[in-house]
């Protein structure tokens, strides 16, 4: 199965989600504990992960496009560029 059929990339992004939304989940909490410096109150990491849970979708879908082209660049032969047919 190619990652560049429509299945294909979704398979990649049910692979990716969970490392994806956790990402998302850290770095909100982290930004939070930084707005502190400025008043505005922690979020607790609980309600980091259940917003994360949306925000991880086109985080998703964003690190399967980029894995795809790391794919489709390793993949190409020695010495050819995308401009060169």
């Amino acid at each position: 199965m190619s990652l560049h059929s429509t299945k294909g990339f979704l398979g990649l992004c049910a692979w990716l989600y969970p490392f994806t939304a956790a990402a998302v989940a850290i770095n909100l909490f982290l930004l939070f504990l930084m707005l502190q410096a400025l008043g505005v109150p922690a979020m607790p990491p609980m309600v980091a992960v259940i917003v994360s849970i949306p925000l991880g979708i086109p985080a998703t879908w964003a690190a399967a496009r980029w894995v795809r082209s790391l794919i489709d660049e390793a993949e190409r032969r020695p010495g050819k560029t995308r401009d060169t047919p």
